[in-house]
């Protein structure tokens, strides 16, 4: 599966655990106080495929020169609800219209599922992101949730009604 000729996606695999782990490092140095937890909250990354699976949901990522660089995620809630799990971007990548790209996969997943709406939750830190995703037409809920971890991150919940759903 090709984004464009530059950036192919490929399905995650389960040894691809570091390098998941060192894109979500370098997208959470950008903010002050928010942390991967290996052993934690963010343990599904040791073995993603399998958890994606599981759930009957899916990842891409993008590799460059060995390292993964971007990862999206995706899995249904519900017969009429699905979830953006994650979408994470190399500063390097960022501007390119990768975003829009890789949010449009999994919107068309949805669409292709049956689904009436895309949902996501984001840390209340995340400002570039939440102006991302409203751009792209989701609209931030009232409800946030607390996570209990070890970044002391509460999130937003944002849903984006889908055409047909």
């Amino acid at each position: 599966m090709t984004l464009d000729i530059y950036h192919p996606l490929r399905p995650v695999r389960n040894k691809d655990a570091d390098g998941l782990f060192g894109l979500i490092e370098r997208c959470f140095a950008e903010y002050d106080g928010v942390f991967v937890e290996r052993d934690g909250l963010d343990a599904d990354l040791k073995m993603y495929a399998t958890f994606l699976e599981n759930i009957a949901g899916e990842g891409y990522v993008i590799d460059d020169k060995d390292q993964i660089v971007a990862l999206v995620s995706c899995a249904p809630l519900d017969e009429r609800r699905y979830q953006l799990k994650r979408l994470y971007l190399d500063r390097s990548l960022r501007g390119k219209g990768l975003s829009q790209k890789m949010l449009a996969l999994v919107e068309a997943r949805a669409v292709a599922a049956g689904a009436a709406s895309l949902e996501l939750w984001s840390d209340t830190r995340f400002k570039r992101a939440h102006r991302f995703y409203e751009r792209e037409g989701f609209v931030r809920q009232q409800q946030t949730r607390d996570l209990n971890d070890i970044s002391n991150t509460t999130e937003y919940q944002f849903i984006k009604p889908l055409p047909f759903g």
